[in-house]
């Protein structure tokens, strides 16, 4: 089997006839990657709305799109996909206003909790909707890249998995953070978990310890996380958004080891964000002797944003059969998130006193 990296999958193919899109939210994740992805990919934009009538205009002015004047207006978009770039706790209310059968595209994480999770899903149940959540990593070109790599056989049996993070994360970019009981695990690394979920499967558990720092009042910006896989596969998550002393020694990156390969992955977005560094992914593939770089034709940030898109799209006209990361599967990412932050609430193992000493 020989390896060709120019052949591995970094593209969903796109709906023949887009939709229009019709955003709710006008945040910087919006600028930064929703609009710049559906510009990129061709999608039309119906318009924006955001309770903030002046951010949103400014936000649409800055693309040339629309800003609705209210909730109703933008919902009333004939045959629209919904794209809720909007707060955890702000989901819900608009999921029940959608029209029924609608499409719509959920900003991570599914609700503040696993309780509210359950509760988007029971909406999207009711209300028949064609709900994903954008827990877009897993439509990055370059894990699109490492899934087809690993589908065809060129990492063998996955037994390692590798997360490492050493970076400087500038949290006051998202102001709605402030105050947040859960921050690290549920807004940032349930990217990592959803995605080694769809690359490996569901975990038997989780054993895991989220922290602060003491020079904010971010909840948490530090994890490690061990995900039980039984006693093939080891998977481990280590995650500092604290290490700001420089670029030199930070680091955002997986190594992926199987029985007959294994992979190296960059996540360059993550590095000075939101301009970011390249992303990077290398393979030494099932019989060869040399790491091979895989030429990425484009980055998570904004590509994956227009691989997610065009899934839902593709799915709600019936050229897809399969809804990758639909509520239902996304309800186990947050299950998995809601262990994690149980796991880090359960006191640790004490060690065992010395023989003959009494504390």
């Amino acid at each position: 089997m020989t390896f060709d990296p120019k052949s591995l999958q970094q593209w969903w193919p796109k709906p023949a006839s887009p939709r229009p899109i019709v955003i709710f939210g006008a945040g910087s994740i919006v600028g930064d990657a929703h609009l710049p992805a559906y510009k990129k990919a061709g999608f039309p934009v119906a318009g924006l709305y955001d309770p903030n009538a002046d951010k949103a205009r400014a936000l649409a002015e800055t693309w040339g799109i629309r800003a609705f004047a209210s909730e109703d207006e933008a919902l009333s978009v004939k045959d629209a996909v919904f794209d809720l770039a909007t707060p955890p706790a702000t989901h819900a209310a608009i999921l029940s206003e959608l029209p029924h059968g609608a499409a719509a595209l959920i900003q991570k994480p599914m609700g503040s909790d696993l309780i509210a999770a359950t509760e988007i899903l029971n909406i999207c149940r009711a209300r028949q909707l064609k709900a994903a959540v954008n827990f877009q990593l897993r439509f990055a070109p370059m894990m699109l890249a490492l899934k087809d790599a690993v589908e065809r056989g060129f990492l063998g049996e996955i037994v390692d998995f590798d997360a490492w993070l050493a970076l400087a994360t500038p949290w006051g970019l998202w102001p709605f953070l402030k105050g947040l009981p859960r921050i690290e695990i549920a807004m940032h690394s349930i990217h990592y978990l959803d995605f080694i979920r769809g690359l490996i499967g569901n975990p038997l558990g989780v054993h895991a310890k989220t922290i602060g720092h003491p020079n904010h009042d971010v909840a948490q910006t530090r994890t490690a996380a061990i995900l039980d896989y039984g006693d093939r596969l080891r998977c481990v998550l280590s995650v500092n958004h604290d290490h700001d002393f420089g670029r030199k020694f930070q680091a955002c990156e997986f190594r992926i080891s199987g029985t007959e390969g294994a992979a190296y992955i960059k996540l360059g977005v993550n590095l000075d964000y939101p301009r970011g560094e390249p992303d990077e992914l290398w393979i030494r593939p099932a019989g060869g002797e040399e790491w091979v770089s895989v030429p990425l034709e484009g980055a998570w940030f904004p590509d994956a944003f227009a691989n997610r898109m065009a899934n839902l799209q593709r799915f709600a006209t019936g050229e897809d059969e399969v809804l990758i990361g639909s509520v239902e599967d996304a309800w186990q990412t947050m299950a998995l998130v809601e262990a994690a932050y149980q796991s880090s609430a359960q006191p640790a193992t004490p060690l065992a006193p010395l023989p003959g000493f009494e504390p």
